[in-house]
This record gives structure tokens, C-alpha cells and sequence, in this order.
């Protein structure tokens, strides 16, 4: 599984992906690929798609639905976002078990980022869809300050700490990018690595 973080606090969000996926051919044979893992779905709110490469097109389609609604704040984008990929990601699975088998590799799962204006002290909200019960039904749970897939724990410590302290967000951005490099050392993420953040100022991709 490729490696992806987020973390929060009152300034903003920072995200970080690493856009090597797998995907099965008809065969069901493994093939690599690259993709792009952090899609802008509104102007303060991303999408971070994690598991089977399709999950990015899933994505994309939720953008344009977000965007025709006119859809900002994401609360609303949430409940929407929850519903709409628990039906993109139902009819992909139906689709991929006529052909293949059922596979770990068929799994997706997101993370939805941004802003809201309901909430003063907390203007930014991080929330993980995901397959929590069974397959293909996805549920949610709001993340509080960071979370990264695979699990690093000491890192996601270290983001913690510094989300309950409100660090300024280039510390915490600083912080994610020297994490991702030492997995990228390791072997445990690849060169196709991509940041982004989400401030008062909207979504921005960031190249360190």
C-alpha cells in the first residue's frame, strides 16, 4: 500500500502522498503505475485517495459533482462525499468481482480535507471513508489531529504533539516532508511523492 499522511491544526492541513499505485490487469496480473493521489475537489477542500488505483477516478467524478453543486463547506461535502463514493465504490466493486476475484488490491479508501466556517476555533476538519464494517459500504470517522497509511506511529506522535499545540503549518509541512523522505530512504515510499495544503487561502499543491 502506498504511503499517505495528513495532519491539522487551527492554520490549516497538510497533506502528503506517494502517487505509486498497483493495479490488476485481466489477467490478474500486478501491474505499477503512477497516479494522482491529492485531487482539489472544491476551493478549500481535497480528496486523498488511498488503495486501488481507480479510487482517483472516483475522485475526480466527485469533484465535478461537488463543483456543479456549488458545495463549499466541508460539512456539507462530507455528507455528500460519503454517500456518492459509497455508490461509485459499490458499483466498482461489482464490476471487478464479474471479472477477478475478490483482492485486497481492489480496496479504496479516502481521506477528505478542508474547511469550514461553522466552527471558529476549528475552521478545518479531516475525516477517513473507509470500509469500516464490510465490503463495499463505506463509513466515516473524523480524524482529530493526523493519520497516515500504513500506521507510522512515531511520526503520527510527533504530529499530534505538534497539531495540539497549533505549530505554525510550515513546521508541521517540514515535519511531514522529512518523514516521507526518510520512508522514501527506506524503501517504504517511492519518488512519486506529492504534497498539498489547506489554509484560509484555499487548496494548494506544494512542490518542497
Amino acid at each position: 500500500m502506498s504511503q499517505i499522511i495528513v495532519a491539522q491544526n487551527i492554520h490549516g492541513i497538510v497533506l502528503a502522498a506517494d502517487n505509486q499505485a498497483i493495479r490488476l490487469n485481466e489477467k490478474g496480473e500486478e501491474i505499477s503505475l503512477k497516479m494522482d493521489r491529492l485531487i482539489p475537489i472544491a476551493t478549500h477542500c481535497g480528496l486523498l485517495v488511498t488503495g486501488a488505483a481507480e479510487g482517483t477516478d472516483m475522485g475526480k467524478t466527485l469533484g465535478k459533482f461537488i463543483q456543479e453543486e456549488g458545495m463549499t463547506d466541508v460539512q456539507d461535502i462530507y455528507g455528500a462525499s460519503l454517500a456518492f463514493l459509497s455508490t461509485e465504490y459499490e458499483r466498482f466493486m461489482r464490476k471487478k468481482c464479474e471479472l477477478l476475484p475478490i483482492d485486497p488490491l481492489h480496496q479504496v479508501s479516502f481521506i477528505l480535507a478542508g474547511r469550514t466556517e461553522r466552527d471558529k476555533e476549528m475552521p478545518f476538519r479531516l475525516y477517513f471513508l473507509w470500509t469500516k464494517k464490510k465490503l463495499p459500504r463505506l463509513d466515516g470517522d473524523e480524524i482529530s489531529y493526523t493519520f497516515s497509511l500504513p500506521r507510522r506511529m512515531g511520526l503520527e506522535f510527533q504530529l499530534n504533539k505538534m497539531g495540539k499545540e497549533n505549530a505554525p503549518l510550515h513546521e508541521v509541512l517540514k515535519k511531514v516532508t522529512e518523514g516521507m523522505g526518510q520512508l522514501k530512504a527506506r524503501g517504504g515510499a517511492s519518488s512519486f511523492l506529492s504534497y498539498a495544503t489547506i489554509t484560509l487561502d484555499g487548496f494548494q499543491s506544494i512542490n518542497p
